[in-house]
C-alpha cells in the first residue's frame, strides 16, 4: 500500500489543490492529513490563497481516500464542514510488522514519547519541519508542512511506498529518505 502523508494546510486553498494534484500523480492509496486542516491559527500570518471553504471543497471530494487526525487549530467547527472525521487526537495504522502512531504533534511529540515499543513509528506535523530520526528504538517522522515550511525547508509532503519513507517538497524532489528497522 502506497501512503501520502501531509500536515498542516491552514486553510490554503491554494496549498491545498497542489496537495491534491500531487496525491494524484503519485497514485497513492491513501492520504494521511495530520492535522491543522482550515484555520491559520492566531500566531500565524494569513497563508497564501487562504480560504478555509475552498479547502473543505477539496477534502470533502477526497473524503473516501482520507485519514485524518486533529491539530491543535481544528475545532468542532470545522468538523461541521467536514464530511469525514478529523477529531481524533491520534489514530493507529499498522503497516507489515510496523505499527505507526498518528497525530499532530502538539499533544504526543519526541518530547512526549506515546506509549510505543522499539520498531514504532511516530509521525506527526505541527512543527512545521520535515524529519526522519531514531529515539529510544523509535522511528520519528515529520512529512513538514505543504503550506507553511519552517526551518528553511519548502513545502512537503512523505510517501510510504514498498518500505521506504521519503520527505518530498512539492516538486517530488526527495529531502529525506529513510526504511524504518527491520
Amino acid at each position: 500500500m502506497k501512503l501520502m502523508f501531509a500536515s498542516d494546510i491552514h486553510g490554503s486553498e491554494t496549498c491545498c489543490r497542489r496537495m491534491a494534484e500531487i496525491y494524484r500523480e503519485e497514485q497513492a492509496d491513501r492520504l494521511i492529513l495530520l492535522g491543522d486542516l482550515l484555520y491559520h491559527g492566531a500566531r500565524n500570518e494569513l497563508p497564501e490563497g487562504y480560504r478555509p471553504k475552498g479547502v473543505a471543497e477539496i477534502l470533502n471530494g477526497m473524503k473516501e481516500e482520507l485519514l485524518c487526525v486533529r491539530g491543535n487549530c481544528d475545532s468542532e467547527v470545522d468538523q461541521m464542514v467536514l464530511e469525514f472525521p478529523v477529531m481524533a487526537d491520534y489514530a493507529l495504522l499498522a503497516e507489515g510488522k510496523h505499527t505507526l502512531f498518528l497525530t499532530h504533534g502538539h499533544h504526543w511529540n519526541t518530547e512526549a514519547l506515546p506509549p510505543l515499543k522499539a520498531g514504532d513509528i511516530l509521525v506527526n506535523g505541527h512543527t512545521h519541519i520535515p524529519a526522519a530520526e531514531r529515539r529510544e528504538g523509535i522511528l520519528y517522522l515529520n512529512p513538514g508542512s505543504v503550506t507553511m515550511p519552517k526551518g528553511g525547508f519548502p513545502r512537503s509532503y512523505m510517501i510510504w511506498d514498498h518500505g521506504m519513507f521519503a520527505i518530498k517538497d512539492m516538486d517530488g524532489k526527495i529531502i529525506i529518505e529513510c526504511r524504518p528497522e527491520d
